[in-house]
């Protein structure tokens, strides 16, 4: 056997001295990368940039080879944009006149980008019998991309919350069926307390999200801001009552005052039983499927969210389509868009990532119909309503979160949760009330600016800069 480095020839004899050698390969890996490349530019399709996030960028790569075969004359480059990073690279891109073609933004983000004036509306494109169609969508989801009567977004996923639960827990506590109202939800908890003990809980809200609070909150009957966005309205009667149910879920120790990053491992808890229900959003059914022992997975389900009288709303969070303004190849992006809202794609997209279509006709594919844990989903999903529609939505949303846990400690009562809430997205809020009162700021469906040298300073004023917590973060 010849050992490695054992080749007696010397150069001339046919092998090349191996730094030459090495010089000419990589010489000519890069000519072949540069005339690759240069191909893919100059083959003659059309270029469709196509910017999504998080996990979801990765996993729609899957999905486009198909499109591009039934459009050879399209060519689409995605993007995958980290979720902590998007929302700057995007108002980066805006004020450089540098937005791809079409993206996939969280819904929480479509009224600043069609304040900024950066997105095309696409009712005239919505009125093709070919075009995704309205009625067969959650009326939630679809709502979340209607700013002042334009429709600007096509929602792409969708989700919401509710609670997983332990129903054999509920069985022994003497709980026959899932709660369906707040008082019966509360007679649940107090039932298992009493079951499991004083080490261990009935319920997890998590105190490092807002989730839970702003979905009780949300089944008011008031809106969650009043007079077109310009002051909180948390002091209305109905999200004060949600403050109780919220407060009383803590004093009586039905949940731990604890964030979910304090619990070492939120499913190995849940299956010990620490906790019985477990308000999360829908990623969390293969997480449990996977991570539950095999005993345990007949023991767990999906409820609808309880709400004061019945079953309750929701906030619809998820992500949506939206066409950049100024797209160079707008004709070839909505075909990427139509493409990606069919039924059946839809249905793909969830079998690779979990996540929930937002139209109905894609819940009748046989995996998602058969699928037991997600029935609670598209209940709620009937229900579920769009958070507010201001750019300053993501900063009141962690003002409810971080009142929500002083609430939750007892630093505060209902009254002065309410006001606080108040007082706090009324500062949030201010340059929005100056805008309306002065009408400098119009609503997006006649707004019609320049796209010029003003951009970075427009998009400065309404930059919220934090992640969308519409997408929904997996864990």
């Amino acid at each position: 056997m010849r050992r490695a480095g054992s080749d007696t020839r010397r150069a001339g004899e046919g092998v090349e001295p191996a730094p030459r050698a090495w010089a000419l390969a990589a010489i000519a890996l890069c000519a072949a990368l540069l005339l690759g490349a240069c191909s893919q530019r100059d083959d003659g399709r059309e270029r469709v940039r196509f910017w999504a996030m998080g996990y979801e960028g990765e996993q729609v790569l899957k999905l486009i080879p198909e499109f591009e075969r039934r459009n050879p004359g399209i060519r689409v480059e995605v993007q995958q944009l980290p979720i902590t990073a998007a929302h700057e690279k995007l108002l980066t891109a805006f004020a450089g006149d540098a937005l791809p073609d079409v993206g996939a933004i969280g819904n929480t983000w479509i009224s600043e980008f069609a304040l900024l004036d950066a997105l095309t509306p696409l009712d005239a494109r919505l009125t093709d019998p070919a075009a995704p169609q309205r009625q067969d969508y959650f009326f939630g989801a679809w709502d979340t991309g209607v700013i002042d009567g334009t429709t600007f977004a096509v929602p792409w996923y969708v989700e919401t919350r509710l609670p997983y639960y332990r129903r054999d827990l509920l069985e022994q506590a003497g709980i026959q069926r899932p709660p369906t109202t707040w008082d019966e939800w509360k007679v649940a908890m107090a039932a298992i307390k009493r079951e499991v003990g004083p080490k261990r809980y009935a319920a997890l809200f998590p105190l490092n999200e807002a989730e839970p609070l702003l979905n009780l909150g949300i089944q008011a009957p008031e809106p969650l801001l009043r007079e077109d966005g310009r002051y909180g309205n948390f002091r209305s009667p109905g999200f004060k009552r949600a403050l109780s149910f919220y407060r009383e879920v803590f004093d009586k120790q039905w949940a731990p005052l604890a964030s979910n990053t304090q619990i070492a491992n939120v499913w190995n808890e849940f299956g010990r039983g620490y906790f019985s229900f477990y308000v999360n959003g829908p990623w969390n059914i293969a997480e449990f499927r996977n991570r539950l022992p095999a005993d345990l997975q007949s023991s767990w389900m999906t409820m609808p969210l309880p709400g004061e009288h019945g079953p309750g709303a929701s906030v619809a969070g998820g992500a949506s389509f939206v066409l950049f303004r100024g797209a160079k190849r707008e004709d070839a992006a909505w075909k990427l868009i139509a493409y990606l809202s069919e039924p059946d794609v839809q249905a793909k997209f969830h079998e690779i990532t979990g996540d929930l279509p937002p139209r109905r006709s894609a819940w009748n594919a046989p995996k998602l119909a058969g699928d037991v844990y997600a029935r609670a989903f598209r209940d709620q999903l009937e229900r579920a309503r769009p958070a507010p529609k201001v750019p300053e939505w993501e900063r009141i949303a962690t003002e409810v979160k971080l009142v929500g846990e002083q609430l939750a400690n007892g630093r505060v009562s209902v009254d002065e949760a309410a006001a606080e809430l108040d007082r706090r997205a009324d500062r949030i809020l201010e340059k929005r009330r100056w805008m309306l009162d002065h009408q400098t700021l119009k609503p997006a469906a006649a707004t019609k600016q320049t796209a010029g040298a003003d951009r970075s300073l427009r998009a400065s004023d309404t930059a919220v800069g934090t992640a969308p917590a519409s997408v929904g973060e997996r864990g």
